[in-house]
C-alpha cells in the first residue's frame, strides 16, 4: 500500500493525521504554520482523498498498521504525531503497538469507544449506517458509505486502561463545543501518565476554523522539554 501524502519543511518529522472523511488538505494550515520548523507531512489515510482502497479491512487498527509501513517506506524511524478525530484514534493506536516510534503524540479531538461522542452527533452517524449497511449488498456507493459510518460505530474500542501504557509525553485537545464529550476528553488525559489537557474555544474542528490558537498550543507541547 503506498499512501498518497503532502509534504512541507525540513526537520524533525511531525506527521499528521486527517478524519473521517477528509483527507490531508484539512492540515493546510498547520502544515504552513509547522513547515518552518518541522519536516510535516499529511496523509491521507487508506480509502480516503487520493490514497487507494486496498483488499484489507477498513478499520482504524488497520489503518495504524498502514502509517507503519508508510514510515517504514519513508525511512521515519520516529516522529511527533497529531491526529485529529479518527487521525487521532489511529494516533492512539499506533502509539501503543509501536511507542519506539512516537516521540511526542498530540490527540485533538479522539475518543475511545462511540459512548465519548455526544448523542446529537452519535445518533444520526448510527442511523445512516444502519441505512448504508443494509443497501450496501445493492449499491457500492452505500457500501463504501457503510464503511466510512463504520469506523465511528464500530471503532475504535480502546480500553482506558491501557492508556497508562503510553509513556512518551501526550497532548490530549479539544474544543469547548467539541463533538466529544468534554468529561471523554478529560478522562482520557487522566488515564494517561503526565498528559498534558487543553480545552479551547471552538468547536471540533478548532485545527482548521482556529487554527493560529490551536497551532500555538501545539508548538508549546512540542518544544517543552527541548533546551533541558
Amino acid at each position: 500500500m503506498h499512501l498518497y501524502y503532502r509534504q512541507e519543511g525540513t526537520g524533525e518529522p511531525l506527521i499528521l493525521l486527517h478524519g473521517n472523511g477528509e483527507d490531508g488538505s484539512y492540515f493546510a494550515k498547520v502544515m504552513e504554520y509547522f513547515s518552518v520548523q518541522y519536516k510535516v507531512t499529511a496523509v491521507d489515510t487508506r480509502g480516503h482523498g487520493k490514497s487507494p482502497r486496498g483488499d484489507a479491512p477498513f478499520t482504524i487498527r488497520q489503518f495504524a498498521e498502514d502509517l507503519k509501513e508508510f514510515m517504514d517506506q519513508q525511512n521515519i524511524e520516529r516522529a511527533n504525531l497529531l491526529g485529529f478525530s479518527d487521525g487521532g484514534n489511529i494516533a492512539l493506536i499506533f502509539a501503543l503497538r509501536y511507542p519506539e516510534r512516537v516521540k511526542k503524540l498530540i490527540l485533538n479531538g479522539a475518543n475511545l469507544d462511540s459512548g465519548g461522542v455526544r448523542p446529537l452527533t452519535q445518533i444520526p452517524i448510527e442511523i445512516g449506517y444502519r441505512f448504508a449497511a443494509a443497501f450496501g449488498k445493492f449499491s457500492r456507493k452505500a457500501k463504501a458509505s457503510a464503511e466510512m459510518l463504520g469506523l465511528m460505530v464500530n471503532d475504535p474500542n480502546i480500553e482506558k486502561d491501557r492508556l497508562r501504557e503510553l509513556t512518551m509525553p501526550v497532548l490530549v485537545i479539544a474544543g469547548k463545543n467539541d463533538m466529544i464529550k468534554q468529561a471523554h476528553t478529560e478522562m482520557i488525559a487522566r488515564s494517561i501518565p503526565n498528559a498534558w489537557l487543553s480545552i479551547l474555544p471552538g468547536d471540533h474542528f478548532i485545527a482548521y476554523k482556529e487554527s493560529k490558537m490551536f497551532c500555538k498550543e501545539v508548538e508549546g507541547f512540542l518544544k517543552e522539554g527541548e533546551n533541558l
